[in-house]
């Protein structure tokens, strides 16, 4: 449940982003590539910091986080990732 949970977090802080970036791309073009680029970045300290609480709180080894930070960071950044090259 808590992996869904940052899952639609993801998504929903991307949808933010991105919509903050149409908002500004009449007076900065490069606002969705900006965008990306800062939701990345940010979701991957988000990410890391999640795979550290499984780790030194939740008592998991780095072995059984690993498939879990892959999955909550590559999904959202590759959704990313793709949404900025079709999005003018």
């Amino acid at each position: 449940m808590r992996t869904l949970s940052f899952l639609i977090a993801g998504f929903l802080i991307l949808a933010a982003m991105l919509l903050l970036a149409r908002l500004f791309s009449a007076h900065y073009p490069a606002a969705t590539s900006g965008a990306v680029g800062l939701f990345v970045a940010l979701w991957l300290a988000i990410s890391a910091f999640n795979m550290w609480v499984g780790i030194s709180q939740a008592g998991y080894s780095f072995g059984e986080e690993l498939p879990i930070f892959l999955l909550i960071f590559g999904v959202p950044a590759a959704i990313a990732i793709f949404l900025r090259f079709k999005l003018p």
